[in-house]
C-alpha cells in the first residue's frame, strides 16, 4: 500500500461563483468528493483568504480557498511509464494496467499526471487522450501547448487510427463491425455504457486473430471514441472482454469497489481487463507526416493465452 499523506488544494473564486456557499463551491471544484465529505473537510483544515470558515460561509470573486485533507491510502500501482518514442513535440509512452490517468477518490499520488510531473518537472506536458484504469498500451503526451492543440484536433477529426488487442470470452471467427449507438446504461454503476437507440453514433471494426479454449484474441479498430466503446460493443455481441469487472455484470464492479479483489476473484478469469492499446497512427503535430507507434501484447496477457494453448 502507498503511505497516506496530506493533499493540499487551492482554488481562486471566479465571478460566476459570487455569493455561493463554500461547500457548493468546493463540490464544483472537486466533483469526485460528495457534499457531505466536503463539509467534513471544511470543518477541519480549510481557509478563505487565510481565515477559518464554515460550510455555509459565502464566497466572493477573487478570494482564495485552500484546504488540506488526508490522502487516501492507495492500492499499489505501477509507476513506470516506458518511453516508446520520443520527439521534440511529443512522447509516446507505454501505460501499464492499474494506473489511473488523473486523481480520483482512490488515487492521487499514483496517477499518470503525478508521475509525469515527477519525471518531467520542467516540461508543460498535456495528455491528449485517455485509457481506462485497467487498459494498457500506447499513450500520447504533447510536449507543448501547440502540439497539444494539433494532436487533440487530430483525435477530434478522427485522423488518429487506433488499434487495440482484446481477449474476449467465447469463440469468434472472421471479422465484423459493431455499429451501435452508445449511451449510459442507467444501471447500478453510473458510468456503464450500453447500445441504445438514443445513444451517440459509435462504430468498431474487429477481426479475430487467435482462438483458444473458450477465448479469442481480437483486433479492434474503433472508428469513434466513446466512453468504454470497445468493451461495451464487444459485450453487446455476447463476447465481453476477459477480466472486465463492469461488462457484462456490473455487480462484480460494485463488489470489487466495496470489498476488493478477494470478493470477485472466483468470478473473473484475470485480475485486469484484457484490453491493450496496441498501436496509434497519427499526423505529426508539426509536419503532418504519419507517425506509427506500436506496443506488443503485455506478457501477462500473452501468458494467459499460452497457458490455454
Amino acid at each position: 500500500m502507498v503511505r497516506s499523506e496530506t493533499i493540499e488544494h487551492q482554488f481562486l473564486v471566479e465571478n460566476e461563483c459570487e455569493g455561493w456557499r463554500l461547500d457548493r463551491f468546493l463540490v464544483k471544484k472537486i466533483p469526485r468528493l460528495s457534499r457531505t465529505r466536503v463539509q467534513r473537510v471544511i470543518r477541519g483544515e480549510c481557509w478563505v483568504d487565510g481565515r477559518a470558515c464554515k460550510p455555509s460561509s459565502v464566497v466572493v470573486p477573487g478570494q482564495t480557498v485552500m484546504f488540506r485533507r488526508p490522502a487516501p491510502i492507495e492500492p499499489a500501482s505501477p509507476r513506470e511509464l516506458p518511453v516508446l518514442r520520443e520527439d521534440p513535440t511529443f512522447y509516446a509512452l507505454e501505460k501499464p494496467a492499474h494506473i489511473a490517468m488523473h486523481p480520483t477518490a482512490k488515487f492521487h499520488f499514483s496517477t499518470v499526471t503525478a508521475v509525469l510531473r515527477e519525471r518531467f518537472p520542467d516540461e508543460a506536458l498535456q495528455i491528449t487522450h485517455r485509457l481506462d484504469l485497467e487498459t494498457s498500451g500506447v499513450l500520447l503526451i504533447a510536449r507543448s501547448r501547440e502540439a497539444a492543440v494539433a494532436l487533440k484536433r487530430a483525435f477530434a477529426k478522427r485522423k488518429v487510427h487506433k488499434r487495440y488487442l482484446a481477449i474476449v470470452t467465447g469463440a469468434l471467427e472472421g471479422e465484423g463491425v459493431v455499429d451501435g449507438p452508445l449511451g449510459l446504461a442507467g444501471g447500478l454503476v453510473r458510468v456503464k455504457m450500453a447500445v441504445r437507440p438514443d445513444g451517440l453514433a459509435s462504430r468498431t471494426r474487429w477481426r479475430a486473430l487467435e482462438r483458444h479454449d473458450g477465448y479469442t484474441l481480437v483486433e479492434c479498430f474503433p472508428e469513434t471514441g466513446r466512453q468504454h466503446q470497445i468493451r461495451a460493443h464487444l459485450d453487446s455481441i455476447g463476447h465481453p472482454v476477459a477480466g472486465d469487472k463492469l461488462y457484462p455484470d456490473e455487480q462484480v464492479f460494485a463488489d470489487y469497489q466495496d470489498h476488493g479483489w478477494e470478493a470477485v476473484a472466483d468470478r473473473l478469469d484475470l485480475p485486469r481487463q484484457a484490453l491493450h492499446a496496441a498501436g496509434l497512427e497519427f499526423p505529426h503535430p508539426v509536419t503532418g507526416e504519419p507517425v506509427t507507434v506500436l506496443s506488443p501484447l503485455p506478457a501477462e496477457l500473452r501468458s494467459f493465452l499460452d497457458e490455454l494453448a
